[in-house]
């Protein structure tokens, strides 16, 4: 997925009001304004749907692990996954926001070992993602974002 395999017209914005809310604040500005969601750092994430091959765009809170992004797909603790971590599973290339900076980036979903690794660092970064993860025998899956 690149910028010009898409006009913001045909990007279809999460059914989430605030996520929506943020998203169009996020881009109207730039990426100057409604890059933090309690006090954590956001990203915007274009990625095309599985099925409907619509390109679709969220906003999520990030860490760092180097110069990569890492999201979590924790659907606020469900039993299920976001459908956005779905999506990705069937296409990894996705196009960024962060901060006024738009790039392509690939999406990879961090081994145990890997996660084990950087999950004490996003759970400082959003105490509740330990909590998430307590109340569902899910595995919350972190998701490295790479910029190619």
């Amino acid at each position: 997925m690149t910028a010009e395999r898409h006009d913001d017209e045909d990007v279809q914005v999460s059914p989430a009001t605030w996520v929506a809310r943020q998203a169009e604040l996020y881009e109207s500005s730039g990426g100057t304004k409604g890059t933090t969601q309690l006090g954590v750092p956001c990203l915007l994430m274009d990625y095309v749907g599985r099925r409907s091959g619509a390109v679709r765009r969220t906003v999520l809170m990030y860490g760092r692990d180097g110069d990569d992004y890492l999201i979590v797909a924790s659907n606020g603790g469900s039993d299920k996954p976001p459908l956005w971590y779905l999506n990705l599973l069937a296409g990894p290339e996705v196009e960024l926001r962060v901060g006024t900076e738009r790039f392509p980036a690939v999406a990879e979903t961090l081994s145990a070992q890997e996660k084990e690794r950087v999950w004490p660092h996003l759970v400082d970064l959003f105490p509740r993602y330990a909590q998430y993860q307590r109340g569902t025998s899910r595995d919350i899956p972190v998701v490295r974002l790479r910029r190619r």
